[in-house]
């Protein structure tokens, strides 16, 4: 053992990728048509992304105007649970009629 008092430095190791990459963030898109109502399209904001009225209507007016609105941008995989429950969302008229969910669609955020 030698009576010098040096200082212990750990081996440093090699950094290694691990293989594991950060998907994309997703948007969920509606898409304006001229069937649903802006109640309608108001009140599946609301339920499926929790907004408050103000927040659904300003989305649901930027649809209207532009054919198109992006509401919500995240994980690929909830981004998918929030297009299926948008799409179990049907709006019926007060003949029966079953107008349908929502168009909507998922794509990558670029």
């Amino acid at each position: 053992m030698s009576s010098h008092a040096g200082s212990l430095t750990p081996a440093l190791e090699p950094e290694t990728e691990t293989g594991s990459h950060l998907l994309p963030p997703y948007h969920v898109i509606i898409e304006n048509d001229d069937f649903h109502s802006q109640d309608f399209v108001i009140e599946v904001l609301r339920k499926v992304f929790g907004f408050d009225s103000s927040k659904a209507f300003e989305l649901m007016l930027h649809a209207h105007c532009n054919g198109e609105a992006v509401v919500w941008t995240g994980a690929k995989e909830v981004a998918e649970l929030k297009f299926e429950q948008i799409i179990s969302f049907h709006q019926h008229l007060i003949t029966g009629k079953d107008l349908g969910p929502l168009s909507c669609r998922i794509e990558p955020a670029s």
